[in-house]
Order: C-alpha cells, then sequence, then structure tokens
C-alpha cells in the first residue's frame, strides 16, 4: 500500500489516504474527492488533473514521457516537479507520496 498526502491549494486541508498497488493516482483522488477533473478520463487529451508532486517523492517516480510533458505546458502554476495524475500509477516501490493539488486549472480541449 502506498500512504497519500492530498493537500490543498492552499496548504489549508491535509487528506491522508491509501491506495493499492496499480491504482492511479488521478483515480484515489477523484474516490477520496479531491479537486481533480480529468476531464479527458487519462487520455492526456488535458491538463485538469495536473498536480505538484513533493520534491523527495517526485525523484522517486517513473520520469514523465514526452507526451505528458508537452501536455503540461499546457497546465495552471506548473511547477519543476508537476505531473499529470492519469500518468501516475501507485506501485509496491512506493511507500508514500506527497501531493499538492494546484490553485486551477485549464482545459484545453
Amino acid at each position: 500500500m502506498t500512504r497519500v498526502r492530498f493537500i490543498s491549494a492552499d496548504g489549508g486541508t491535509t487528506v491522508e489516504v491509501e491506495g493499492k498497488p496499480g491504482t492511479r493516482l488521478l483515480d484515489l483522488a477523484q474516490a477520496n474527492d479531491q479537486p481533480l477533473e480529468g476531464t479527458c478520463e487519462g487520455a492526456m487529451a488535458c491538463s485538469t488533473c495536473h498536480v505538484v508532486i513533493a520534491a523527495a517523492d517526485f525523484a522517486t517516480l517513473p520520469k514523465a514521457s514526452a507526451e505528458e510533458e508537452d501536455m503540461l505546458d499546457f497546465a495552471w502554476g506548473v511547477t519543476r516537479t508537476s505531473r499529470l495524475a492519469c500518468q501516475i500509477w501507485l506501485s509496491e516501490s512506493l511507500a508514500s507520496l506527497e501531493v499538492r493539488m494546484p490553485g486551477g486549472s485549464v482545459d484545453m480541449r
């Protein structure tokens, strides 16, 4: 199980949940009432599931694909540790993950 800590955009609210290996971060977030639209349902055709990963956790994730990097160019409030939640799958090797919600989103579809 991976312990995931979702932090609101303003930092005022934290929700901690556990996810099973093989669970997509977007699905876990939506199942726990986090404000991620995921308009394209994981097809990487929008950036409405953009999240900011804690720097220490970012280094433990597989590298983003070129397609994901391109889609992040359209996201609101992108940082060096930004990812699309639809492209992160929890795994046995991932013990914990800290995820901050951005303050907004852009749907370019």
